[in-house]
């Protein structure tokens, strides 16, 4: 079975407990970065990360940002949003079908 990881700040992150994946809170870079690469290095497929943590691990991210796996997504916290979250799909998107799903090619 697939292991999935949800890190970002505690309020943001612990309802995902209760969908059975596992929560790691972390705010700061130092911490954050470690744990990513312990979570890569654990084999697991999915790591959800929120978009204010993203922000601070982006040179981490880009680390593995050519791999299959882990997928890496971003996703909103309650604190800090910035929209890259949803950016990110949507060019994933446009990517693989060709052409903007929101607003069609202009």
């Amino acid at each position: 079975m697939s292991k999935i990881a949800v890190m970002g700040d505690y309020d943001s992150i612990y309802g995902f407990s209760a969908l059975g994946l596992d929560i790691f809170p972390v705010t700061d870079k130092e911490e954050g970065g470690a744990l990513l690469h312990r979570l890569v290095g654990s084999n697991y497929q999915v790591i959800y990360m929120t978009e204010q943590l993203g922000e601070i691990l982006s040179a981490d991210r880009e680390e593995y940002a050519e791999q299959v796996f882990p997928a890496i997504i971003l996703i909103p916290g309650v604190f800090g949003n910035t929209g890259e979250g949803i950016q990110k799909v949507k060019d994933s998107v446009e990517k693989a079908v060709g052409s903007d799903i929101l607003f069609g090619d202009t």
